[in-house]
């Protein structure tokens, strides 16, 4: 049985956008990011003003961040071009021969397209020890299908090497099984039915394959299944089993598989949530990890960064312009709290 979804509204509300223009604008329209294209954008002034930067008397690092961190991606590859033609030199190159640190990781970051961005820290990930499951299936399960694609195959071409074939060799188990799956792109996208049935059947699935732990059904479920529908799974399965999705995973399953489900469900049942988290444990380790505040401040700023602010303010009671302002030092502070952008009161 399937019942139809508010497509109607959807559509009229889609029709009156493209009336006035505005459809395809997400960066300006209704986006819960915290960077959008710039209004007043003149390609030339923010070159000579980076030129400048650059060239004069000592880096101007508060030029350089302003303009970067106020312009969307597609308009950083717009200054990026035009400072080569203008000038008959590589904007990347000219900043990082000016920058060093947190700053320039930050500004190489920014001017990267967001698929070589991805496909450098999932890399980087698989090849370092300790940390291929956490950033891997970040990237991996938060992206959505089409910058998937791209990424993988930007990873393909830059390392003349598949993805998956490095998910082989550097991890194993259920985490391997399921950053395999990830990587294949295949998870159904929301069509704005809900299939109640399809729902039950994976509602049954899972209960059956909890005894005794039979980790195929979890790893289809959980890595082909569109979010919205596996919400209502997770809500079913906490009605007929009297305990919720996460308490099952940690009573069948152990270590690496464990950590990698609930890591997964979390990323399903709230993704703005599970960024929150992974913000405030890199601000609470011992020095910060700039990486990781780099990487989810530059990924979600055009996407979801004001969802991921009201997400840690609820649940630390602090907002997190406050703690990056209390914990990040250094030159990259200020182009971290740019991208964050606002105080929530």
């Amino acid at each position: 049985m399937s019942v139809s979804s508010d497509s109607m509204g959807h559509s009229v509300t889609r029709e009156i956008l493209s009336y006035l223009g505005l459809a395809n604008k997400t960066a300006a329209w209704g986006t819960l990011g915290t960077l959008r294209t710039f209004l007043s954008f003149s390609v030339d002034k923010d070159v000579q003003r980076l030129l400048k930067a650059i060239t004069g008397q000592g880096v101007d690092h508060g030029a350089i961040v302003d303009v970067l961190t106020n312009r969307s991606r597609e308009q950083r590859q717009l200054i990026s071009r035009a400072f080569q033609e203008r000038t008959q030199q590589d904007l990347l190159k000219s900043l990082q021969a000016a920058l060093s640190g947190n700053l320039e990781r930050i500004v190489v970051a920014l001017l990267q397209p967001p698929a070589q961005f991805d496909a450098q820290e999932l890399r980087t990930a698989l090849k370092a020890s300790g940390s291929a499951e956490d950033v891997a299936m970040e990237i991996l399960a938060t992206r959505a299908p089409a910058r998937l694609q791209e990424c993988l195959a930007v990873y393909k071409h830059n390392f003349q090497v598949e993805v998956e074939a490095d998910i082989k060799c550097n991890t194993c188990g259920m985490l391997q099984d399921l950053l395999l799956a990830l990587a294949k792109g295949g998870r159904e996208s929301y069509s704005g039915i809900i299939d109640y049935n399809l729902a039950e059947q994976d509602v049954q699935a899972l209960q059956q394959s909890a005894k005794p732990s039979t980790e195929d059904p979890w790893i289809l479920i959980f890595t082909q299944r569109n979010p919205e529908h596996l919400v209502r799974v997770f809500d079913q399965y906490q009605r007929c089993t009297g305990q919720e999705v996460e308490e099952a995973i940690r009573k069948h399953f152990h270590e690496g598989a464990q950590a990698a489900l609930l890591s997964l469900a979390s990323v399903i049942r709230n993704t703005p949530l599970y960024f929150a988290d992974k913000l405030q444990l890199a601000l609470q380790e011992t020095e910060p990890n700039y990486q990781v505040l780099m990487r989810i401040l530059i990924s979600r700023s055009e996407t979801d960064l004001l969802s991921i602010r009201a997400e840690f303010k609820k649940k630390f009671g602090k907002s997190l312009y406050s703690s990056l302002q209390d914990t990040v030092k250094g030159d990259c502070r200020s182009a971290l709290l740019a991208l964050c952008r606002a105080e929530d009161i």
